[in-house]
């Protein structure tokens, strides 16, 4: 009963879900905490409280979305590992002659697979291809991976398969109005801003940041390592490293032993003994280290460790960067068992394109960080399926074999896009038969789904879905409408303007997935009210939710080439805030052009 009562003309229900929404919005911004425990956390206090109920939460984790991305993973799946993707990206780039012709090269094709694959895909397929590339061109990489990054924003608006908040958005129409979203909903508005984007792209060199990558600092790994031998006779054999005092020394910490046998230690211990013969191998500033020869009596060792054969055949060096919202961020390593439990040892980091100047043990690690860790042999996609969450490996080795698998994977695609599009088969039955396809003809193995389908996403779209539920029900919806309605004197082309600003800039500091589950019911019910056709209110909301280009907080596209690119956090601030004020204004104009209010 106490749900009924009243505070302040709201009632009990409604107070939880604004106070549910302020504390969400903040744990977003604010904290570490995983997005998906965060949303989970907020479904299982409507839960408890009784604002949903359990069929709510049952048909949200059942809806449309969840089901389309949780089988378009599957496609992907077999796209990627049939090499379907590997093929696109390895013949689409050829060698323009101008810095405007490369830029139109990478942002056309990549708009077009990232409105058939998902932003994220698309962008995950080319980084380093685009690295390669730049470096082939003479390019900083930094100019062609905002490129990369907007283009792939750019073409997801046209699909609703482009953008997940698209999905979202689609999925909850739906529920409202149990008719289906044509696939190419978006599509004017966003093939409008695809086009003025690029165009407007080739002419900003100059607002472009010219950042090294990374790993240009780890091109000589013997520069951040040095090798040390112990001679037989030194005082230290038979102690511990710590007895010894070589473990942490001025300047560096000892990574990896070599025993006279081949045996190697890593991560070493505390009380790992010293034989006559290790070879023990440091990190961090060279000069400091090698004063080890004449304070511990320690010589030159006759080679290096790490050349390419001893690399293959035991332990390698990966590149990997700090995801946002790792749980590495604020941390460093030699106060952390990252390196014990995982059986992995920081070499080097590198910020903002270039190797920090001080232990590497030592560093307090950001988001975006560039670390050099030196890996068990285990297979790539093991150790990167490992450490998803906070870190992004980008020098896999995979390449797959192209074969029948590779031709049949394609056709399943065309035919998908091609029966939704002509609505032979909804999205939702269309995405199912063509996952079910991939399984069949075996362009992708069940083990290997696994790596490619994102769990935590997918509990994020439910738990997202059963709030945009809540706000619905308990009557937040209406009154945020009656509000802004008032406002605007209840002009439609005021309403959609102010909703789309509000939206847009929403999306630059939180999802643009969860920003479309808050905005769609709200607009969708102003347009109720005022009589409108409900589409123009919708598909702007759905394209202005995608207006994402001044941080990485609220990019996901920007967070992927964040790290590669070697960035600062600001750097996209100079070209961003123009591009946002443009393709709102373009998004404006085709909906208002192409869409009738009534």
């Amino acid at each position: 009963m106490w749900l009924g009562m009243t505070f302040l003309g709201l009632s009990v229900q409604v107070w939880i879900i604004i106070f549910i929404t302020l504390g969400m919005f903040y744990m977003l911004v604010r904290t570490r905490v995983p997005a998906e425990v965060i949303f989970l956390g907020a479904v299982t206090i409507l839960l408890v409280t009784n604002v949903v109920s359990e069929n709510n939460v049952l048909d949200a984790f059942g809806s449309e979305a969840i089901l389309v991305n949780g089988a378009f993973y599957i496609v992907i799946a077999g796209l990627m590992t049939s090499g379907v993707l590997y093929w696109i990206g390895k013949h689409l780039l050829g060698t323009p002659s101008t810095y405007r012709r490369a830029v139109v090269k990478l942002m056309v094709p990549v708009s077009v697979l990232s409105a058939m694959l998902g932003c994220e895909n698309a962008v995950g397929l080319f980084t380093e291809m685009v690295k390669m590339w730049a470096r082939k061109l003479g390019i900083s990489p930094a100019k062609l991976l905002i490129p990369l990054s907007y283009a792939a924003t750019f073409g997801g608006m046209c699909t609703l398969l482009g953008q997940s908040s698209n999905l979202i958005i689609a999925g909850l129409y739906v529920d409202l109005t149990g008719t289906p979203m044509n696939l190419f909903a978006p599509v004017i508005p966003g093939l409008a801003c695809t086009l003025v984007g690029i165009a407007f792209m080739t002419v900003l060199r100059r607002f472009l940041p010219d950042r090294e990558s990374p790993e240009v600092s780890f091109e000589n790994i013997s520069d951040y390592t040095v090798e040390l031998l112990v001679p037989t006779d030194n005082d230290a054999v038979a102690q511990t490293v710590h007895e010894a005092g070589l473990k942490e020394v001025r300047g560096g910490s000892l990574i990896e032993i070599v025993r006279f046998d081949k045996e190697v230690i890593s991560p070493v211990s505390d009380d790992e003994y010293i034989f006559g013969g290790d070879r023990l191998i440091y990190s961090g500033q060279i000069n400091e280290i090698l004063e080890l020869k004449q304070s511990h009596g320690l010589v030159a060792a006759d080679h290096h460790v790490y050349n390419i054969s001893e690399i293959d055949n035991n332990r390698k060096l990966r590149t990997a960067y700090v995801n946002f919202g790792s749980d590495l961020i604020g941390t460093c390593m030699s106060k952390s068992s990252f390196e014990r439990r995982n059986d992995m040892v920081l070499v080097a980091v590198a910020r903002q394109g270039k190797r920090v100047d001080q232990q590497p043990r030592e560093v307090v690690l950001a988001a975006g960080d560039t670390l050099l860790l030196e890996c068990p042999p285990k297979k790539d996609s093991e150790i990167e399926n490992n450490f998803k969450r906070s870190l992004t490996f980008f020098d896999s080795q995979f390449i797959p074999q192209l074969g029948p698998h590779t031709i049949i994977s394609a056709a399943i695609l065309i035919i998908m896009f091609i029966l939704s599009s002509f609505k032979v088969m909804s999205l939702l039955t269309c995405t199912m038969v063509a996952a079910g396809a991939s399984l069949i003809f075996r362009c992708c193995r069940m083990t290997k789904i696994v790596k490619y389908i994102d769990w935590n996403f997918l509990l994020v779209l439910g738990s997202l879905v059963v709030f945009s539920t809540a706000i619905t029900n308990t009557g937040v919806v209406t009154r945020i409408a009656d509000v802004i309605l008032n406002l605007c004197n209840n002009n439609p082309y005021i309403i959609i303007t102010v909703m789309c600003v509000i939206a847009s800039l929403a999306s630059e500091f939180t999802s643009n997935v969860a920003m479309g589950a808050v905005f769609f019911p709200i607009v969708y019910q102003q347009a109720l009210l005022l009589g409108c056709n409900p589409m123009p209110f919708v598909i702007a909301i759905m394209t202005a939710v995608s207006i994402s280009y001044c941080t990485p907080i609220g990019s996901s596209t920007i967070m992927m080439i964040y790290g590669p690119g070697g960035f600062k956090f600001t750097d996209f601030w100079r070209i961003g805030i123009w591009m946002h004020l443009l393709m709102l204004i373009v998004d404006l104009v085709t909906i208002f052009l192409f869409f009738p209010l009534y």
